[in-house]
């Protein structure tokens, strides 16, 4: 990589600041970026009548979305209601809350170096909790009037249609947020982490479910069984199936060509046989516990690998984007290599709170959420799989970020090289 950190050349040779660009001697396609403004200059304003009916699409988008969701969960939970009764679903209600606390813990523990929106994890619960089991429940509900004559779910039912319905239902609201905010899927992690929360969404649904029909079939003693079964032994089962499929998208962000489609589809393939086999346990003399433990822990233990190696990368990653930056003079040494270690970051928060209370503290965290966003944005203008508009995006960024620095630290020494000047990485 090359990174000129020389300005613009003005009247009388003056240094109007860093230029930062892509390496444009590799190939035509990835010619340098154009220069970005100078520390402390505005960024071009976007045209108001574009950011107008930008913010009037997004709004009619979630608008639309949030009323499909809501009419998907109502109707699911109509059905629990008349088949289980009011009080067995508060009971339901209560006692699918504490795995999704848990579950979800972990999974926004893992999501430290750059934040996803609240609404966007929103979205994703929400798609999980309220389309996908609508779906789910229509199509699991006429395949078994078809296929299971006596009334109970069979192999066929449990073991090849409800999991291709629920990880195709699912896979949907991961792909719906990549659609919406494809600025906001960096990678393996964003991609596990929507996952997780669709899967979450889905499990707590289908827990009210189960939870309240134990209570109204067997009482104390068979709800006990099944909220140990699902939200003690297996809490993860839904997330763990869904983010397979997010991590196969999380690969295809970050790559072209045939590899884009496929990752993803080879990931709901593999989603959909480990949740069939799951199902299908239960068909077998100590079904269960030998696929829990011979297939469903070494599986959750490779997906936990496989995310935090992904962490690890997006913190090299933004080590070595934001020393770029550092080099071009935006923001100095110490506080990229602050960016990119999460105790680092625990620190700088804490001393800000200590010197400037809580907006100090607020305004710290947002300028290392604001700083990983634009490491992850040039590493994709790297890779060449950046959005129309990513120059841009990346200039006002720049700005954005000078300007919320210069509120909390000490403007970095200013860069004084000769016209011409280059450093290569």
């Amino acid at each position: 990589m090359t990174t000129d950190d020389r300005g613009t050349a003005s009247e009388g040779g003056r240094d109007d600041g860093p230029d930062v660009r892509e390496p444009g001697a590799r190939t035509a396609a990835r010619s340098s970026l154009a220069a970005s403004p100078s520390p402390g200059a505005p960024a071009a304003d976007r045209p108001a009548t574009s950011t107008g009916l930008r913010r009037a699409r997004d709004v009619l988008v979630a608008a639309v979305l949030a009323l499909v969701m809501t009419a998907g969960l109502l109707r699911v939970l109509t059905i629990i209601l008349a088949e289980n009764g009011p009080s067995a679903v508060l009971v339901g209600l209560a006692l699918a809350l504490l795995p999704v606390l848990l579950v979800g813990a972990a999974f926004l523990w893992l999501d430290r170096f750059e934040a996803e929106p609240p609404g966007l994890l929103l979205l994703a619960l929400g798609w999980g909790g309220g389309v996908a089991t609508a779906i789910a429940l229509a199509v699991n509900t006429q395949a078994s009037l078809l296929l299971d004559p006596s009334g109970v779910p069979g192999p066929v039912s449990l073991g090849v249609v409800a999991p291709m319905t629920e990880e195709l239902a699912k896979a949907l609201g991961v792909v719906a947020v990549l659609v919406l905010r494809r600025r906001e899927f960096d990678g393996v992690v964003d991609g596990v982490v929507y996952a997780g929360m669709v899967g979450i969404g889905f499990a707590f649904v289908e827990n009210v479910l189960y939870f309240s029909g134990a209570l109204v079939a067997g009482g104390t003693s068979q709800l006990a069984v099944t909220f140990v079964l699902r939200a003690v032994v297996s809490p993860f089962a839904h997330p763990l199936f869904t983010v397979v499929v997010g991590v196969g998208i999380g690969l295809a962000v970050s790559r072209r060509g045939r590899a884009r489609w496929l990752l993803p589809v080879a990931g709901l393939l593999v989603a959909v046989v480990l949740h069939g086999l799951w199902n299908l346990s239960t068909f077998a003399p100590l079904g269960f516990p030998l696929v829990y433990l011979v297939l469903q822990v070494p599986v959750f233990a490779g997906v936990v690998l496989v995310a935090v190696l992904a962490r690890r990368r997006e913190g090299r990653v933004l080590r070595e984007q934001l020393d770029v930056y550092a080099r071009a003079g935006w923001v100095t040494p110490a506080e990229a290599a602050m960016v990119a270690s999460l105790p680092e970051r625990r620190r700088a928060r804490r001393w800000a709170r200590a010197t400037g209370g809580a907006p100090a503290e607020e305004a710290m965290e947002e300028l290392q959420n604001l700083a990983g966003e634009l490491a992850f944005l040039r590493e994709r203008l790297r890779r060449g799989t950046a959005h129309r508009g990513a120059q841009a995006e990346e200039q006002q960024l720049l700005s954005a970020l000078w300007l919320l620095r210069q509120q909390l630290l000490p403007a970095p020494a200013p860069v004084s090289r000769p016209v011409g000047a280059g450093v290569a990485a």
